[in-house]
Parts: structure tokens; sequence; C-alpha cells
């Protein structure tokens, strides 16, 4: 890898833009669009997926659970790998290929649908392959993200990504649920691949060419690499607690995704349609996150910004479980967008916190080690949601699950955070 992720050959200086001007920035535009559809894609399909289940497999709550998490498995099976072998590799073939699996796997749902031999095992095998080609569209455009843009427009091409990927939900929970509606669950997931389509039409339009990695002066072991990338990920006093918060915030708030659609449903009697919109009502807390960072950072500096953004609005997860039929139906929508918006807050400034902090050939392999801590909480989360959503009924376990969330936040007093107004900005010695 070259030693600086942010070089670019000589005919590709007039495509870095001024300050703040990435929406003049032909390969930014592209990569910001092909990513944002990849996203509302994996919305819809993360609605219609459970829709299925529920409607017309009528799958137990425990069987919409393990849907939910099969897409998340593949980060603990192959997530610190996929991040040495970014890290070896060009990234933009790997995000193509990335976008056609899932392309071809979902329309094969609504064909397995219209033949009558649609099953609850080719649902999870449809999930979890596509979870395998997420993990490594997940590490590339991250580290792909640095040789598009300089390290001074980061935090913006950050907080553009989180924000877009907060109208992605909207627009891919809400779509999921009303494409489920019109055309039935199972048929949705065919206008749900042609967005995968579009992601890659974006990716083979940037024009700049991608450096080649780097090749070491003599063979590594891949362990050895992985070893490397865990070793400084985890011995880094700024990546460490960031990925412990990080960690216990996702291993609750998918335990609570995952029984939420079966609580709107079942206990609140809420159609359908109207569901994936209840879903998709925590994204407008991500919009105003995405809208909001760079005025916060500027207020409390990066590292007390991300304390107050966490601190602040984590405890309003409390109110979802204070949802009733009645106009408490509005606790759910506050509630979850108050907790987006701190999600997406921590999310801008950590993001950018890595991609100039890390040192550039270590990148990948940083990323996979914080995704895969992070994602690979995400299955076991949701397992967990379906059990004790089953052991001790769907509202007690909201009540248990977000009063934790309520509490995720104090770990990021343990590190050095709470001593300093902004995050290191100078990449750290290798």
């Amino acid at each position: 890898m070259s030693a600086r992720l942010t070089e670019r050959a000589p005919d590709e200086a007039d495509e870095r833009p001024p300050r703040n001007g990435l929406l003049r920035h032909h390969d930014f535009r592209l990569l910001w669009l092909g990513e944002t559809t990849n996203r509302v894609g994996i919305n819809i399909t993360g609605v219609a997926m459970p829709l299925v289940a529920v409607v017309t497999l009528d799958a137990s709550t425990l069987w919409v659970s393990a849907l939910a998490a099969a897409p998340w498995l593949p980060w603990l099976l192959i997530g610190l790998p996929a991040g040495a072998w970014v890290d070896r590799m060009r990234r933009r073939p790997i995000m193509l290929i990335c976008n056609v699996v899932p392309l071809v796997l979902l329309a094969s749902v609504p064909l397995a649908g219209w033949l009558g031999v649609l099953t609850m095992t080719q649902l999870l095998a449809v999930a979890l392959i596509n979870g395998f080609a997420a993990v490594f569209f997940g590490i590339s455009y991250k580290v792909y993200l640095p040789s598009i843009v300089g390290p001074e427009d980061l935090q913006e091409a950050n907080a553009k990504l989180q924000g877009s990927e907060s109208v992605a939900q909207v627009a891919g929970l809400g779509g999921g649920g009303l494409l489920a509606q019109a055309f039935g669950a199972a048929s949705g997931l065919l206008v749900n691949s042609a967005t995968f389509l579009v992601s890659a039409l974006c990716l083979l339009g940037i024009r700049s060419k991608e450096p080649l990695p780097e090749k070491p002066e003599r063979h590594r072991a891949l362990r050895q690499d992985i070893k490397e990338g865990l070793h400084y990920t985890f011995k880094d006093p700024y990546l460490r607690v960031l990925t412990l918060y990080g960690t216990a915030t996702n291993l609750l708030l998918t335990a609570e995704a995952a029984i939420l659609p079966v609580f709107i449903i079942r206990e609140l009697g809420v159609p359908e349609g109207a569901t994936g919109w209840l879903l998709a009502s925590s994204s407008i807390g991500g919009i105003l996150g995405a809208i909001t960072a760079k005025r916060l950072i500027a207020r409390f500096g990066s590292a007390r910004g991300l304390l107050v953004a966490t601190i602040a609005s984590a405890p309003f997860a409390l109110l979802i479980p204070l949802t009733r039929t009645d106009w408490t139906l509005s606790a759910l929508v506050v509630g979850s967008a108050v907790l987006s918006l701190g999600v997406v807050l921590a999310n801008v400034i950590q993001g950018a916190f890595r991609q100039r902090y890390c040192p550039p050939q270590l990148l990948g392999r940083i990323s996979a080690s914080v995704s895969v801590a992070n994602f690979g909480a995400i299955p076991f989360g949701s397992l967990l949601g379906g059990i004790l959503g089953t052991a001790l009924g769907l509202r007690p376990t909201l009540w248990l699950l977000t009063a934790g969330l309520a509490l995720t936040p104090l770990l990021l007093l343990i590190g050095p955070l709470r001593r300093r107004r902004d995050l290191p900005v100078a990449p750290a010695t290798p």
C-alpha cells in the first residue's frame, strides 16, 4: 500500500475539492450515491425479510431473531481476515462484487415464493451470504474513502455519509414496508435487488485510479497481519474505549431491534406498511445528527462532543417500552429518533477520527478489528432479544434492554476522553 492513502496520481489533482466542497467532487458524489443506494437496499432487506418470515411463513419470535442475526454472523467468521485481505487488494473491485451477490440472491426469494417452495432455510441462507458480502463492502468503503478525499475533508465526508445513511433508513425501512404491503413481502425484495445494481453502476463511474497496495518486502502470514491489527486496536487507549462502547451499544440496540417489529405488529396491531415507517422514524434523529455534527464539534470539541451526544441522548431509549396503541405511540418515534441522533453523532466523530488517527497501512485491519467487535455483538444481541422476548415477554424485555442503553455511554468515561476537549488528529505511530 502507498505511504498515505490520500496520495493520488498527478492527473487526479483537479479532482481534489476545495474545503467543504465535496458536492463538487465527481468521485465522492458517485461513492456517496453508491454507498447510500447500497444502504437503502440493506435497509429494505432489513424490514422485508422479517415481514416475509412473519407474514408469509408465520415464523416464531425466535426464528425472526435468528433471521435478524444471520447477516451479522459473518463478522465473527471472517471479519478479521477480511480486514487483512482488504489491506492487500484494491477495494473498488471488492465493492463491485459485493453489490452483485445480493442482487442475485434477493431476486431468488420472490422466485421461490412464486413457485411455492420458499422456506425459512432459504431466507436464512440468503441473509447469511449477503452478510458475507456486507463484511467486505463495509471494510472496503471505509478504507477506500481516504483515497478519494483529502484528510481535511474526512469530517465532512463522514457526516455526509452518515446523514445519507439515515435518509437511506427512512427510504429503506419505510419503503420496505410499503413494498411488502403493495406487492407482498417476498415480491418487494425483487425491487430491492435493483438498488444494488445502481450502487454497482455508481462505483463503475468513479474516475480516479486507486493506488495499488504496497507489497511487503517479505511474505507475511495472514495471521500475522491479523494479529498486528488486533494488537494496535486494543493497545491504543482511544480505540480500545471506543470499541468497548460500540460493542456494548450494538449488543443492546440489536437485541431491541430484533423484537421491535414483532412488538409493533403483534402487540400494537400496526399494519405492515405503517410498521416500516415506524421503524424508519429513528432515522429522523440520524439526519439531524449528521447535520449538527460540525456545530457540536465546534462548540464542545470532538471528545467532549462525543460524551455530550451519547450521555444526553441514550436515556430517551426508555420512552420506547412506554408505547401503547393510543397517543403514546409517539413515544416510540421520539425515543427512537433521539437515540439515533446520539448514535449518528458518535459515528461521525469516530469515523473521521479513525481515518485520520490510524496508520494508513493498518487502516483496513484496524477497521476490521473494530467492526468485528462492534458488529460481532449483533448476532448475539439479536438472539438475546429473541430469547428474552420469548421468556419474559416483549414489553418487559424492551424495558430491560433500553435501561441498559441508557447506561452504556458511561463506558466512555473509562478512557482518556473525559480529560480532553478534542480527540487526536495526527496519525499515531504504528
